[in-house]
């Protein structure tokens, strides 16, 4: 296990994640697993594009998630069971680091975000409905500052940045690369001696 690993659970324990606070607006509950793994001693991150035919953010890059069943204790409960649905990860398989700030989609949604690593050994079962596409990207080359870009977008009246990482054809965008910001951001400041 990389020492990046055990450096990001020991700084997220210590970070209590920010729930939202947004007044007057109702969102729906939903958590995704960001998905870490180590390669030949290469600490990788781990996308799912998301089939054409879905009816919320098709075609796009995303974390293994979705919304919170009623039967979910707990949103960490949601990431685990979708991550068990889309990939075919047993929750017993995934060593939870812990949770970064929640986030908000233009689709009502609220979104918790866990941390965790699963293995490495790329023994992916994807489901057909939820998973075209497995995008595995070394963590370390997302930190270069080309990748990154902001654009102005305007939803119900109201004007915000949205994030952009384009790795080689594949571009990560919306919420996912807000999330992943804030992951790229965490695993900076525990610092460069933790990277492999």
């Amino acid at each position: 296990m990389t020492a990046l690993f055990d450096a990001l659970e020991t700084r997220l324990s210590t970070l209590p994640p920010r729930a939202l606070n947004l007044p007057g607006l109702v969102l729906r509950e939903s958590a995704v697993l960001v998905p870490l793994f180590e390669r030949e001693g290469v600490t990788h991150i781990l996308f799912t594009r998301r089939p054409a035919h879905l009816r919320n953010h098709a075609n796009q890059f995303s974390f293994p998630g979705g919304r919170r069943d009623p039967e979910d204790v707990t949103p960490l409960h949601t990431a685990l069971r979708e991550t068990e649905e889309e990939l075919g990860i047993h929750r017993s398989r995934v060593r939870v680091l812990g949770m970064l700030d929640e986030v908000p989609t233009t689709t009502s949604f609220r979104i918790q975000p866990f941390v965790g690593v699963i293995p490495g050994d790329g023994q992916y079962r994807p489901s057909a409905e939820e998973v075209e596409f497995i995008l595995e990207v070394p963590l370390r080359g997302l930190l270069e500052p080309s990748l990154y870009r902001t654009e102005k977008r305007t939803a119900q009246g109201i004007e915000y940045d949205v994030d952009f990482y384009t790795y080689n054809t594949h571009v990560v965008w919306g919420a996912t690369a807000r999330i992943l910001r804030s992951l790229l951001a965490l695993a900076s400041e525990v610092g460069p001696q933790n990277w492999r």
